[in-house]
Formats: C-alpha cells, structure tokens, sequence
C-alpha cells in the first residue's frame, strides 16, 4: 500500500477534508442562517446532489458532508450559495472563529447600541405630546430613518434572501412590520400633511380616522414603533450571538496539546526540527518531562509515561522497549527513543479530534419554539393584516383607518417577546448560574435537560480528586509504623515520580521534616534506593525486591493483595534484608461525590461510572459513593474512543444521556452526549466540548446545572407561551379597528418587559431546590 506524501495530507488538513475509499468528507461553514428552517433548506439543496449525503447544523454554522471523491469543494460551496447563503471552506487557522457568522457580535453591538441611542429620543417626542416642538416630525424622521435602514439590515436581508426562495421566517415578520410603520409614517410626512412644522400627536386608545369634525385630520405618525421593534430585536439577536457555542474551540485546543517541534536522530545526531517534518519511521528522542512529539514504539531506554491529558488516569505506564506511546503524553523519569509509527492526522490525539467534531455536528440542532410555528404565524398575520385593510377599505372607504388598522394588525404581531423570549431567560439564567459555578453555554443545551435520564460519570476528576494520594501505611509485625513512613518519605523524595511524591508528601505531613537521602538509585518501573540513617532503603515492586533477596513476609503479602484489591497502588518498604511494611497510593474520592449521586438519584437520573482505570479500582469508588457496583453501572478499562462507544450504545438503547467528564479523553464523549457537563478544573478542550461547565469542580454543580437547565426551559416556554398568548389576544382588536398602532407598539413592548420580568425570576434559584 502506498504512503500518501506529507504534503498531499497537510493539504486535505488544511481544506478540513478526510478520504475514504472512494469518498470523502469535508466540512462548511455557512454563513447567512437565521433559524433552523434555514438549515434545513441548505441540506436538502446539497442532498440533491448525486452521492452526497449532508447534515447541516444551524447551532454550529456548518455542514458536514460526505461526498463521492471526484465531486469538487467548489460545486459544494457554490450550491450552498445558490440556496442564498455564504459558504467556505475553513482551514485550521480560521477554526475557532465564528463561522458562518454574516454579522460579528462586534458588528450586532454598533447596531444595537447605535439604535438604542437614536430610538430613545424618537419614543419620547412622539409618545409625550408635552415634549412636541414646531418641526419635531422632522427630527423624529431623521432619527428614525438610519435605525430602520442600517439598525435593521439584517432582518431585511433575511426577509429578502428567504423570499427569494418561498419561504418566511420570523425576520420575515419583522421586516414587513418595520418597513410598513416606516413607509406609512414617511407617506404621512411627505403627501398625508402630516409634515406640517405645528402637527401635534395625541396619544389615543383608538386609531384616527381618515375625517373628523374639521375635516381632514393628520395621519398617525409611526416612526417610534419601527425604532423600538428594531431595537429590541437587535437586543435579541445580540443577546442570542453571545449566548451560542463556537463550534471549532474544541478541536483548536486538542491541536494546541501536541509537541511544537522534536529532537529527531539524523545519523546518530540529535536535530531540532518541527513536528510537522517528522515522518513515519523517524527515530527521535525524548527527555523526562517533554511532551512525546507522535505515536510511535520505544526503541531504548525507560520512563513513567504520563498519559493523563489523553486517559485522564493519575498513575504514569511504565514503558520500554517496544512498548507503544502516544502522542501529547509526557516522559516523566527517564530518556527514550522512540520510532515514530503515525504522524499528523493519524495520531491518536487527531483521531480524538475528528471524533469531537463528528460528534458536535452529528447533533441534530434543536428546533426553538418560535421557529417551529413561523411557517405558519407568519403567513397567518399577512394573510389578517391584507384581509384588514380590504375589509375596512370594502366597508367603509376610508383608505386612512384601512391602512391604520393594517398596519396594527402587523405592528401587534411582531414578535419582539417571541424574540426576547429565550435569550432574556438565558441570560438570567446563565447569569445566575455563573454565581453558583454552573456555566451554560446556549439555549440548545436546555431542552436536552427535560428529559434526560443516565448520567455518565467519568472517576478520575470527576468523581474522584484526580491526583494521587497517600492512603494507606501498614507495618509488618513488631515495625513501627512511622519508622516505615520516616525512612520510605525520605528515599522518595528524591524522586519526581506520582507515586513517589504521593508518598513523600504523606510523610511530610505526618512527620514534618524528612531525614537526607544520600545515594539515590531511581530504577524505572522497579522502585527507588537510597541511604538513610545509615541504611539502604528500598521502595518499590515486591518482584523487584525479591529478585534483590529481600525476605517478604507472609503477612505483607496478603497485605499486598488485599491494597489492590480495593484499586490502590501498592509498593514495599524494606531495609536489612527484609520488607518492612506496605504504602497504599490512590486517586482518592471526594468528600462531595457521595451527596451529589444522592442529588442526580432525586433528578431521576441513572449514575454509570466510566473510567480507563482497572475494574477492582472503579468497583470500589462506585461502592463509597453510592452507584451500584454492577457491570451495567460500571464500566472500566476503556480507552477514549470506547468512550464515545459507550455513550452511543446507551443512547441506542432508548436512553438520554449526559456524560460528566473532565480530560481530553471525555472530550468526544462529552459532545456525542445529549448534554456534556464538564468539570471547570479539567482540561479546556473538554470544557469547550461540554455543554455546561462545571467551574467549582464540586459534583454536586452537575445536579444544580439539570435544575436550573430546566428551570431556565420552563421560563422559556412559559415566555414563548405568553408572548403568543398576547399576539392571539391582541390581533383580533387591531383588525376591529379598535387599536391604535401607536397603543399597540406600546403594549408590544409592556409584552416584552413582561418576558423580562418573568425572566427574572430566575435570579431567586437556589441550589439543591
């Protein structure tokens, strides 16, 4: 089989393409969406196309497609820009940006806060009559004109790039509605004789008619009802921008995990070159405490591997030759060499990458309440507001109350609570959350919560504290006890190995200062000796012990077993001759962990314990903390890429499952999950992968994150009910001509302040309630 070049893979990488045989999948960013039904418009155009098969995600602003080989990137991009939406292609450098993004959140906030600046005056001269000067029509218009031109060019690009089409979505609404306040306004000011410098408006429940006792009357001027509903949906917009997850953090921080550069061994010369140079095959060197720069296969020499960042497990390998290892681990006490077998994209670090993004795009964005009825609230209101103005033109002939009463119909129905519904609610929600250490990361995350019913708990960081520990100290018979400690401390102190600095740090403490240690022997994955006191003491393997002459005891034997059996790490102490007494190091359990699976049992919700640690050690931590230590409920010795198994074999047997997790090696497992909790002392790529964050580290924020999730869903809901609710109510008024737009704007927003008031409510969540 041929090798493809360095250069051929380094340009699939940088197109965001990965071949198969006779396929290849390639991902896209989409700019220009503004609703799920947008997404799914783009998919169904490129799933027209032969062979290719595409899920496009409105949450992230991608497409993941899968496309025979010989059908071209530019045919994909250029059909996506044929549905009326931006298309590229992004590259590595690019990945964490905002893809797809047509407006910047830097951009929505010079809208909004430009709007804001200019409404203001605009509602206050022409809802205060008390504030009305000669010419202040004028002014107003001025005022109004740039917020309903460039404050809401983005809903009338939507309005325009989804009729192009045949569609209407809410910004579809929106548009209509501003532009008709706006153009009706402006008709009144230039041929209605409402530009007259002395025009005075009053504020009245009913609309004007066209006549009146001295004839003629002025018509109503709207200008403030288009500024006000462009600024509170430009206040949404900006408020849902920040609220959604950059979809490509995750894969940039795996990438930044990996070695810069390597030593390679060019003729028996070490060579410092980067690590993209390093081909299969290549021997190169690592040191104790650099990063192992790819997979490969130790070709001399011995360490303690710390493959924590990938596995997530405290304890280093221990690793010689021919022994395999993994890219991103760190050497921690010896020197190796190593024979590189994979390098670039088919290193175990980039297949957990491509794992994380296979697993965020496969999620099937959540369809929000307000778009899932805009297919048809919308077409309803124009179809009410167009029977309007024929009806009142039909039976009475004044254009002036035809008009006025049309324009109600669509002033009254546009959505700006449906548009303050969810991300208000959010905001407190997220806000609050943030002071209880929950941090949510978009409203999509929310609906997963309702109906969630396992909980996938990874140990090690999780439910554990993640770092190794001195637990236990038993003597043989007739030794004392902080003998065996002093002596034990002492020679492991010279050591930087995990378990050593467990031990040295326990006796520390126990004992405060330890005696010096003077001819320090570190044998890698054996133990360690030294001189002190006078004798030569060793801490290490009981084989490694017995193979020097060392006498172990019956006893310390069953001692021995006794301290695996419960997961622990366990090694002798022995001078003169004789083992002395047996040291216990675990990954020991938090104090919280216990109360929070108590907590997660009272959401309705299943705990299963997951771990890359041995089966004895995972049984005995779902014991202490209360998971039934059964093979359902626990699952132990799995790699990252079981992990992901795991989730997807739950769900495929009916279950909703949300994964708790805190290493690299959670990451895709944490995005395939219906909900990703991710533990804030973890690593930032599982964090960017979650769905919430953890920031306390305390388990217990995982039963907190679910009821305040669903607490912030029902707060949504119960908004999104009112605000229809109201649009119901208050449609059918407006069509009777018994509601004056400008009242109408005013009760569109009392709409809205009361979305967010009952938002926030929320700030009153209190924990374990």
């Amino acid at each position: 089989m041929s090798t493809p070049t360095r250069e051929n893979a380094a340009s699939r990488e940088n197109t965001g393409t990965r071949e198969n045989a006779g396929t290849r999948e390639i991902e896209i960013a989409v700019g220009g969406m503004t609703c799920s039904s947008c997404a799914n418009r783009v998919e169904k155009k490129l799933n027209r196309l032969d062979g290719v098969t595409a899920t496009v995600n409105y949450a992230t602003e991608t497409a993941h497609v899968i496309v025979p080989a010989d059908v071209s990137n530019d045919l994909l991009v250029a059909t996506v820009e044929a549905t009326g939406y931006t298309a590229r292609i992004p590259t590595p450098e690019d990945i964490d940006d905002t893809l797809g993004q047509d407006y910047s959140g830097d951009e929505l906030r010079r809208r909004l806060i430009g709007s804001a600046v200019l409404t203001v005056p605009v509602a206050l001269l022409s809802m205060v009559p008390a504030l009305q000067f000669d010419w202040w029509n004028w002014v107003v218009l001025a005022l109004a004109t740039p917020v309903v031109t460039w404050g809401a060019w983005p809903f009338h690009r939507a309005a325009v790039v989804n009729a192009r089409h045949g569609a209407s979505t809410m910004d579809t609404l929106v548009s209509v509605g501003i532009s008709a306040a706006f153009l009706w306004s402006l008709w009144a000011m230039l041929l209605g004789g409402s530009g007259d410098p002395g025009m005075r408006m009053e504020m009245t429940l009913l609309p004007a008619s066209g006549a009146g006792e001295g004839g003629m009357q002025h018509p109503e001027l709207y200008f403030e009802v288009a500024a006000a509903v462009t600024t509170f949906l430009l206040a949404g917009r900006y408020a849902e921008h920040k609220a959604k997850r950059r979809s490509g953090e995750a894969l940039k921080a795996l990438l930044d995990l990996g070695a810069k550069d390597v030593a390679v061994l060019r003729d028996g010369v070490e060579e410092r070159v980067p690590v993209s140079q390093l081909k299969v095959g290549d021997e190169f060197v690592v040191r104790p405490g650099e990063k192992i720069a790819t997979d490969g296969e130790v070709v001399s020499g011995r360490s303690a591997v710390d493959e924590s960042l990938l596995t997530g497990e405290p304890v280093p390998v221990e690793v010689g030759a021919g022994d395999t290892v993994t890219g991103a681990t760190v050497s921690t006490s010896g020197r190796l060499v190593v024979r590189a077998t994979r390098v670039g994209a088919q290193t175990r670090l980039a297949q957990i990458g491509r794992l994380v993004t296979q697993a965020q795009s496969g999620k099937a964005p959540v369809q929000r309440l307000a778009d899932r009825v805009s297919a048809v609230f919308v077409p309803v209101v124009f179809a009410i507001a167009l029977l309007t103005l024929v009806g009142w033109l039909w039976l009475s002939g004044d254009v002036q109350a035809a008009f006025t009463a049309a324009v109600a119909v669509l002033i009254i129905a546009c959505p700006c609570a449906l548009g303050l519904a969810t991300p208000t609610a959010l905001l407190v929600g997220t806000g609050r959350g943030a002071q209880l250490g929950v941090l949510i990361k978009g409203p999509e995350i929310l609906e997963s919560t309702r109906t969630v019913d396992t909980v996938v708990l990874d140990k090690t960081g999780t439910v554990t504290e993640g770092r190794m520990a001195l637990v236990d100290v038993l003597p043989a018979d007739g030794e004392d006890r902080d003998t065996v400690l002093r002596l034990a401390g002492a020679v492991e102190s010279a050591s930087e190995h995990p378990v050593a600095r467990a031990i040295a740090d326990g006796a520390a403490a126990g004992g405060g200062q330890l005696p010096e240690v003077t001819d320090f022997t570190n044998l890698a994955g054996s133990g360690v000796r030294g001189t002190v006191e006078g004798r030569e003491v060793l801490v290490g393997r009981r084989s490694w012990l017995v193979a020097e002459g060392f006498e172990v005891p019956a006893g310390l034997d069953d001692v021995l077993a006794s301290l695996e059996e419960r997961g622990s790490t366990a090694v002798l102490v022995a001078w003169d001759g004789r083992a002395r007494g047996v040291l216990g190091v675990a990954d020991t359990v938090k104090e919280t962990s216990a109360e929070a699976i108590r907590e997660l049992r009272a959401l309705g919700l299943d705990p299963v314990l997951l771990t890359g640690d041995n089966a004895r050690a995972a049984r005995a931590v779902a014991a202490a903390v209360g998971i039934d230590p059964d093979d359902e409920h626990v699952i132990a010795e799995v790699h990252p890429e079981d992990k992901v198994s795991v989730v997807r074999r739950l769900q495929e047997a009916g279950r909703v499952v949300a994964m708790v997790g805190d290493g690299v090696n959670d990451a895709a497992a944490l995005a395939q999950a219906d909900l990703g909790l991710a533990m804030g002392a973890g690593t930032d790529v599982a964090i960017e992968a979650s769905d919430i964050t953890l920031v306390r580290g305390d388990l217990r924020a995982a039963a907190d994150a679910v009821r305040l999730s669903r607490r912030t869903l029902a707060t949504i809901k119960g908004n999104l009910f009112w605000a229809f609710a109201y649009n119901v109510a208050a449609v059918p008024l407006a069509a009777a001509g018994l509601l004056n737009p400008l009242i109408a704007g005013a009760a569109m927003a009392f709409s809205s302040v009361f979305v967010v008031t009952n938002s926030l409510r929320l700030r009153r969540f209190t924990p374990g309630r």
